[in-house]
């Protein structure tokens, strides 16, 4: 079966060997989505809701060079470093998805690779033929 894959160019895909997304047959699966500023940097440090949407752009690009869009995922990850959060991680999950909730889960985790960074997003999608 023939494999797409799809590199944001972030320079920690090379150096810890993954690609932003795959795509096997008609199913895509989104590395774990951090917000990055693209400069090196992260999106918008302590705002819970704008670094969950920045997160979902990235995972929106990956969807679409691989002929998806965020409509065509069926499950989301979300880890998160404080849920005193979770309302604004909600918030922004549910703008995108209310017309087509995924099933989900939200985690709580110690840390991430930046300790700016509030939420790491993974996705899976299942698209057409």
């Amino acid at each position: 079966m023939e494999r797409q894959r799809f590199s944001s160019g972030s320079p920690w895909e090379a150096k810890v060997g993954y690609c932003r997304a795959l795509r096997v047959g008609t199913q895509i699966f989104v590395s774990g989505t951090a917000p990055a500023d693209g400069k090196g940097g992260t999106y918008a440090p302590g705002d819970a809701y704008a670094q969950t949407k920045r997160c979902f752009e990235i995972i929106q690009t990956a969807l679409q060079e691989l002929g998806a869009d965020l409509s065509d995922i069926v499950r989301t990850r979300l880890y998160i470093t404080d849920f005193a959060h979770w309302e604004a991680f909600a918030r922004a999950h549910k703008e995108l998805f209310g017309e087509h909730p995924p099933a989900s889960c939200m985690v709580a985790i110690q840390s991430l690779v930046n300790p700016d960074m509030l939420v790491e997003i993974e996705a899976d999608a299942i698209v057409s033929d």
